[in-house]
């Protein structure tokens, strides 16, 4: 919370705590305390009057994950006047509660709480607290839009050059967050974006967690968004997958601006293995991605096996070809989480990898964590002449597309021939007859299992 406001948020719960007699406090939708109204009464503010959860709220400053959902399991994120919620003391809540939302056109900042007694406030009382609330809701919302605002602050942390310039660029991004900067975040990628104007996502600036966006270079010619996401925890990524989702929405929404874009980025992914920096220059999006676990090929997604009957197997086929096929349309990249800012080039390198793999397979996405996407961890990380390796130049041209989906499946299914036949619909023995091209095409041995590996990657890569 910015210093500018303390003041007002303040003044404002203490005069709810007047107009409804009794001691009010506010916190933000992530359940974090903002302000504790005065009220003048021996009673209520003696803490033996309190209960376990109002007490840990106030000293603490937040609320535990399991008295969020708790509480939110009474509708108040939806709500749009008071809440009433029963004491329920197996939850350490001994006191009954009436919940405030805090609301600034329609999206819920935060929420005023007061402990509710028989018979409470009436209906004229709570609409009047009511009226203050939605003062209060616009000044988080202005608080928010400050903080949503800092384009330029997170487009330098993610385009400067290692030392001392990443260094300052962290600094002054850690600076215009102030509190916000603590505690875990993640990244969001969304590729590619239609515009390169952020101001074209004011949906962006009122969701849960959102912090910082920009837009950066997507390949040659297209867009993609970056959106830095405050966590609860760092084991909830769900208001980071949420906001992917909504994102998408949006993208994919209107005359089809992604589609241009995509159609500019070369199809289904950035041109080449790279994301551009402001300037125009390349760097690797996974440049720095750290370490990444698992050397093995990737694994299969038929779940034909047998031989079946041809309806079954022409069934496979077109599954596995639709999970082989990229995302129709713009995808999301989530980066794993971590805490504090110092880590942000490593998570947008995480995220823009996770993205690129949903572009190139639609079993990933369309909104992909990093965690999630397997060998294409080391994959996003190859620079473009490594990744194109020439075993499969041959293979890759369009005269022998049927070969070089023949192999993939046959790879993807471990080398197992009756599951790849049933998945590709063909006989096991028009399969052998293709293996045996395909291995005169690239000189492999398809039984050496560094052969397989060597193909199975390239194929893969080739999708990026």
């Amino acid at each position: 919370m910015t210093s500018e406001h303390r003041g007002d948020y303040e003044e404002l719960v203490d005069e709810i705590s007047e107009l409804l007699g009794a001691p009010a406090t506010l916190e933000n939708r992530d359940f974090e305390l903002i302000a504790f109204g005065a009220y003048d009464s021996e009673g209520d503010l003696d803490p033996s009057a309190l209960d376990p959860v109002r007490t840990r709220s106030i000293l603490t400053r937040r609320s535990t994950a399991a008295v969020r959902a708790w509480f939110e399991g009474f509708g108040i994120t939806r709500a749009t006047g008071p809440v009433r919620i029963p004491p329920t003391p197996e939850a350490g809540v001994y006191r009954g509660r009436i919940c405030l939302p805090v609301r600034h056109r329609g999206v819920v900042h935060g929420y005023v709480w007061l402990l509710d007694d028989d018979p409470g406030p009436g209906e004229p009382r709570l609409d009047a607290a009511m009226r203050v609330t939605a003062r209060i809701g616009a000044l988080l919302a202005d608080e928010a839009q400050h903080g949503a605002d800092l384009s330029r602050e997170l487009r330098a942390v993610l385009t400067a050059e290692p030392g001392w310039q990443s260094d300052m660029a962290i600094a002054e991004l850690r600076t215009a967050l102030g509190s916000r900067a603590d505690g875990p975040h993640t990244v969001v990628c969304v590729a590619p974006w239609p515009s390169a104007d952020p101001d074209d996502a004011p949906s962006v600036r009122t969701m849960p967690g959102a912090t910082a966006l920009c837009t950066l270079p997507w390949g040659a010619t297209a867009q993609c968004l970056a959106l830095l996401i405050r966590l609860r925890s760092p084991d909830v990524l769900t208001p980071a997958t949420t906001a992917a989702g909504r994102l998408l929405e949006r993208a994919r929404g209107g005359s089809g601006a992604w589609s241009a874009a995509a159609r500019g980025a070369g199809g289904s992914g950035p041109g080449g293995n790279t994301t551009g920096g402001t300037d125009g220059s390349s760097t690797g999006t996974a440049g720095a991605a750290g370490t990444a676990s698992g050397t093995g090929t990737a694994s299969g997604t038929g779940t034909a096996s047998g031989t079946g009957t041809a309806s079954r197997a022409g069934t496979a086929s077109r599954a596995g070809t639709a999970s082989r096929a990229g995302a129709a349309g713009p995808a999301a990249g989530v980066a794993t989480p971590r805490s504090g800012l110092t880590d942000l080039v490593t998570a947008w390198a995480e995220a823009s990898a996770a993205a690129r793999a949903a572009l190139a397979e639609a079993r990933f996405g369309p909104v992909a964590q990093w965690a999630s996407i397997g060998p294409f961890r080391l994959l996003t990380a190859l620079p473009p002449e490594v990744a194109h390796d020439p075993v499969a130049r041959t293979l890759l041209t369009p005269v022998h597309h049927e070969l070089a989906r023949t192999a993939e499946v046959y790879l993807d299914c471990a080398g197992q021939a009756a599951r790849a036949a049933a998945e590709l619909g063909i006989h096991r023995q028009t399969l052998y007859y293709r293996l045996s091209r395909i291995e005169k095409l690239t000189g492999l041995d398809l039984d050496d299992g560094e052969d397989r590996l060597l193909l199975h990657m390239a194929l893969k890569a080739h999708r990026l």
